[in-house]
């Protein structure tokens, strides 16, 4: 019966870093571009809810209202940071990532300040708990692992037959040919950055119910876990993404589970070094080659 509850706990936390990693890995395989400031987008997401919450919104209207803001937040990241940059090396848009991320916390710490905030859990899902055959099993996680299956289900039907999915791939695929067949690239792509921001924002929701506080560096070490996920799924394989996250999720309320927490995270990062070194492109990832 432990084992189960150990189970449940670890699909809890993984689906929420999948939920994150699939914006890491839809953004990178459609630019290349690694895109630090994705975990901040979470934390804004968050402060947002919090805000709206407390101003007796709907809390329904209030997760709309913070998906959305993710969304627009992260289109005018990619047209404002992100698109002069395009035809750059990728070592300059990935430092303007991390200045990106740098200015958000920033900006948070500004408006919000550093201390945490608590965050209403109670008013998007209800505290409430059920037994199972012994097994103790919250509102909270039934909701958490459910609403990521059917994000992920939408996301690869979204992906793999809409017309708009078909263009991702084909500019992921090669981006010259793609705006040859008269695929708007522009347009295209700022359609993935908001896909992957509304994950995000569905992701701070879910992870801000089960830890119920929100921060400006809340969004930090989520984003960069889910990170790990998606680097150790194969970073720009949907699915990857998907088993990265449970895989992180796992290994973590294993470590806890033995009595190891204070390692929690430097267990997550030994599991990517262990992966990378028996398998660099991940779980699920494809090998490029390069042209020199």
């Amino acid at each position: 019966m432990i084992v189960f509850q150990h189970l449940l706990n670890g699909l809890r936390l993984g689906s929420i870093y999948a939920l994150i990693a699939l914006g890491y890995s839809m953004v990178y395989g459609i630019i290349k571009l690694l895109n630090f400031a994705h975990g901040d987008i979470i934390m804004v997401g968050g402060y947002i809810a919090l805000l709206l919450i407390g101003a007796q919104v709907s809390p329904v209207i209030a997760i709309l209202l913070s998906i959305l803001g993710c969304m627009i937040l992260a289109c005018v990241i990619e047209k404002v940071a992100y698109k002069p940059l395009r035809s750059a090396p990728r070592l300059s848009l990935l430092i303007t990532a991390i200045g990106v991320s740098y200015l958000l916390e920033n900006l948070a710490q500004l408006i919000w300040g550093a201390d945490p905030r608590s965050f209403p859990s109670s008013k998007i899902i209800a505290n409430v708990n059920f037994s199972l055959g012994g097994v103790t099993v919250s509102l909270t996680t039934i909701v958490t692992i459910v609403v990521a299956i059917i994000a992920m289900v939408v996301l690869t039907i979204l992906v793999q037959k809409t017309k708009m999915g078909k263009a991702m791939r084909a500019v992921s695929e090669d981006t010259g040919a793609a705006q040859l067949m008269g695929i708007n690239v522009n347009r295209t792509i700022n359609y993935t950055f908001a896909i992957g921001a509304a994950l995000a924002g569905i992701g701070a929701i879910l992870y801000c119910c089960s830890v119920p506080q929100v921060k400006p560096t809340t969004g930090y070490l989520l984003g960069i876990k889910a990170f790990v996920a998606a680097v150790l799924g194969g970073i720009g394989s949907i699915p990857g993404a998907m088993l990265g996250g449970f895989a992180i999720g796992m290994a973590e309320v294993i470590v806890n589970a033995v009595g190891l927490s204070s390692w929690t995270d430097a267990v997550v990062y030994l599991v990517l070094i262990v992966v990378l070194l028996v398998k660099p492109t991940g779980f699920m990832g494809r090998s490029m080659n390069e042209k020199v």
